[in-house]
């Protein structure tokens, strides 16, 4: 009998069978969609996108629901995975018209861990590439791709762990390349978007070097995509990145301005001198804004704040510059991203790509290098159709050269004026401030320095003229009491004018062959050591610690000041003007010889001066004008109550000392009988001591003899000699006080007593 079959019942698809065919039939469907991007370039919402539902919940989430110029134009071609070039406005949405197309190109790609290294992203500073991180976070949630930060500041080894694990990674040239040469197991061969934000900066000769070491590791078959807001178009720079018919984005390029429209921008012509005066005086009146300075060195940036946290203004202060350390600069770009009202001092490192939320002003307190660097300066503000404002501070010099790179850039900018009963000065706070603290001293002659340095490196020479600076002005008003010295000025001055120079030189070798025909004056180890010069730091001033010069007598045009001037005609003795010249020689000759101490004894003595709160000047003891004296009363009235106040100070003082007196005498006291009883304590012990041993008795026992003599001793009230007594016969017999004792027998009978009585009656 053959078995009965019974029919199986069909197995029911699992449920991520079907959302794995779901998930493929929309990737298809946007697939199908993006061949013909342009279709979709007159989009309003990020909804009208073929974006996956993961993308479009994570921008959901993030508030992003409305599309940017830029980003209506630049994502269909992205997502297309075309090559693009995309170029706007500051803060007009670029980050987003990258990451979106990174996200979707990958989940249409079904990446996985597995997959290794599949989006890189390159920013050319740290605070915006931890601003992009923050983003991806934010509208990456949904996806399930590992993403990395890799900028440095940590040690290497922690990033070297899990970055051959990352899917997405946001990075800094110099870091990514130092993991490409030592990290193991790290490679790019699987690369599918290749993303630089701040392309024209990361294309200059800054990063030229390290930017064709990294594209070297990188796959030819790749997208790349590059944003920012002064793009590039140069042939040579699109070919080092293997560009494939990029398609070139720029929504503002026929726009009438290359900035905001709701920026305000205003410049001021001021002196070097008075550019710290005048931010002062800004930042006084805009106590309730959030302002951001721009300066061009990481030394003058630390200056300021460091002079201006002692001005206290009344508002925040924070600075942030490429020296500090990377956690402090993240540290410091979330702190100033909460606040409120603050003032950032900074260097173009918050210049590119960073968006500070809400800020009302940029200050522009050194002329930027050209005109795309001030529109990136200037888009901190009015981002997102906020309003903002912006000033420019030029110098003279700068003013004819920056205008007009500004007007070929198509930034319209006004002049206003300052008003000179609003302007304050803190020029005499500042030498309070180099006076009292070294630090600041220091930190203000490095910043003069750095200053002039990057004056004299900037490539315009039509702006920036460095030897048409006022130095010794600009140095004064930074507090410092001298110019420092720099070798590029003089370098530049030589540079300029030959032959003004060669001018000077012939002038200083005819002053020095008038000084050599004079005295010459001996030199010395002193006279060579302050003769020598620190010429990045040490000022003029310094050299003239020791004048020697001004010790001949008759030398030098100073002399002429108060003094008698000798007559065209002879003396009556000529014998006088050679003694006078003699001991002018040899005077001048002593002093060379001098040693440091003898000079500084010789030498006039130095004035103490004293700074009030307001950083005045004045003498450590000053005279009362009669005015202010008499506001407290006439002479007698004052001297009265001076009697009577100090005359109660007096009464206090007085029971003060007498108990400490009374004190001190029962200190005295309790010593005194202290001692004494040690002396005591001494004496008797050393009695104790003396005599009561025979040295000769082998078996310590008592002598007898001694013992009957100092018994008898006893019996006729008799004291033993003491150890400090001395004991000669002479002072035994010469002594009529001391009574002679008889040496007798022991008497037995009441006739030898009587016997003995008579000699004793006899003795006395």
């Amino acid at each position: 009998m053959s078995p009965h079959k019974t029919k199986q019942p069909e197995k029911k698809e699992s449920a991520r069978v079907v959302r794995r065919r779901n998930e493929q039939a929309a990737i298809e469907a946007m697939e199908t969609k993006l061949k013909n991007p342009e279709s979709f370039g007159d989009s309003k919402y990020f909804n009208d996108l073929p974006l996956s539902d993961k993308t479009k919940d994570g921008l959901k989430k993030a508030g992003f629901t409305q599309l940017t110029e830029i980003q209506r134009k630049a994502l269909p071609l992205a997502l297309a995975k075309r090559d693009v070039l995309g170029a706007a406005k500051t803060g007009s949405g670029k980050t987003l018209a990258f990451l979106i197309p990174v996200l979707d190109i990958l989940y249409r790609s079904h990446w996985n861990a597995s997959d290794g290294l599949g989006a890189l992203i390159i920013s050319p500073t740290r605070e915006l590439a931890v601003q992009i991180f923050e983003v991806l976070k934010r509208i990456g949630r949904t996806h399930t791709f590992s993403a990395g930060l890799i900028i440095g500041g940590k040690e290497l080894h922690v990033e070297q762990e899990r970055i051959a694990q990352m899917n997405i990674l946001v990075a800094t040239p110099g870091r990514l390349l130092q993991h490409m040469d030592q990290t193991v197991g790290f490679n790019c061969d699987n690369l599918q978007v290749l993303v630089l934000d701040e392309a024209d900066r990361i294309m200059d000769m800054g990063f030229q070097r390290t930017i064709n070491a990294v594209v070297e590791n990188l796959p030819k078959q790749r997208q790349t995509l590059l944003f920012s807001a002064t793009q590039t178009r140069s042939v040579k720079d699109l070919a080092r990145l293997s560009l494939k018919d990029p398609e070139y984005v720029a929504v503002h390029e026929q726009a009438e301005h290359s900035t905001p429209q709701k920026l305000t921008q205003h410049y001021v012509v001021c002196e070097l001198q008075d550019k710290l005066d005048i931010l002062y005086s800004f930042i006084k009146t805009h106590l309730k804004s959030k302002v951001i300075v721009f300066l061009s060195s990481c030394k003058q940036t630390r200056f300021v704040y460091e002079s201006f946290c002692k001005l206290q203004p009344g508002i925040p202060i924070i600075h942030l510059h490429g020296k500090q350390k990377q956690t402090k600069r993240v540290d410091i770009f979330r702190q100033f991203t909460h606040k409120q009202n603050a003032v950032l001092f900074c260097t173009d490192i918050a210049a590119r790509g960073l968006d500070f939320p809400a800020v009302d002003w940029v200050v522009q307190l050194d002329c930027p290098e050209d005109a795309e660097t001030y529109i990136h300066r200037a888009g901190r503000t009015a981002r997102f159709d906020a309003e903002g404002h912006a000033l420019l501070m030029l110098v003279p010099t700068e003013k004819e050269g920056m205008l007009e790179e500004l007007k070929n850039k198509k930034v319209p900018i006004e002049e206003i004026k300052i008003r000179a009963n609003k302007q304050q000065s803190i020029q005499t706070q500042l030498q309070s401030f180099c006076f009292q603290d070294p630090e600041i001293k220091y930190l203000g002659q490095r910043a003069f320095v750095a200053y002039m340095r990057s004056v004299y490196l900037q490539r315009k020479k039509n702006i920036f003229k460095v030897t048409e600076l006022p130095a010794d002005a600009f140095a004064h008003s930074l507090g410092l009491a001298g110019t420092p010295k720099i070798k590029f000025v003089k370098k530049a001055e030589k540079a300029v004018g030959p032959v003004k120079a060669a001018v000077k030189d012939i002038s200083d070798k005819e002053d020095e062959e008038v000084e050599d025909e004079g005295t010459q004056k001996a030199k010395t180890k002193y006279d060579r050591m302050f003769q020598k010069r620190n010429q990045d730091i040490l000022s003029e001033h310094y050299n003239k610690l020791v004048d020697y010069e001004g010790d001949k007598l008759g030398d030098g045009d100073d002399d002429d000041f108060m003094t008698i001037g000798r007559a065209d005609h002879a003396l009556e003795s000529d014998s006088d003007d050679n003694m006078k010249d003699t001991k002018a020689d040899n005077m001048s000759k002593r002093q060379a010889k001098m040693g440091k101490k003898e000079l500084a004894k010789r030498s006039s003595k130095g004035e103490k001066l004293v700074f009030d709160e307001e950083g005045k000047p004045h003498q450590l003891y000053e005279m009362e004008d009669e005015a202010d004296f008499l506001k407290a009363g006439d002479a007698k009235a004052q001297k009265d109550a001076f009697i009577s106040e100090t005359g109660e100070l007096m009464k206090v003082a007085d029971v003060d000392d007498k108990a400490l007196a009374k004190q001190k005498r029962a200190d005295k006291k309790y010593k005194r009988k202290m001692k004494e009883r040690e002396a005591r304590d001494m004496a008797a012990e050393e009695g104790s001591d003396s005599g009561e041993y025979s040295e000769d008795d082998d078996d310590d026992e008592m002598d007898q003899e001694s013992l009957s003599s100092s018994d008898e001793d006893e019996q006729h009230g008799t004291q033993k000699r003491k150890w400090f007594q001395k004991a000669s016969d002479d002072e035994d017999e010469g002594s009529s006080s001391k009574k002679r004792v008889l040496q007798v027998d022991q008497p037995e009978t009441i006739q030898d007593q009587e016997a003995l009585a008579l000699k004793l009656l006899g003795g006395l």
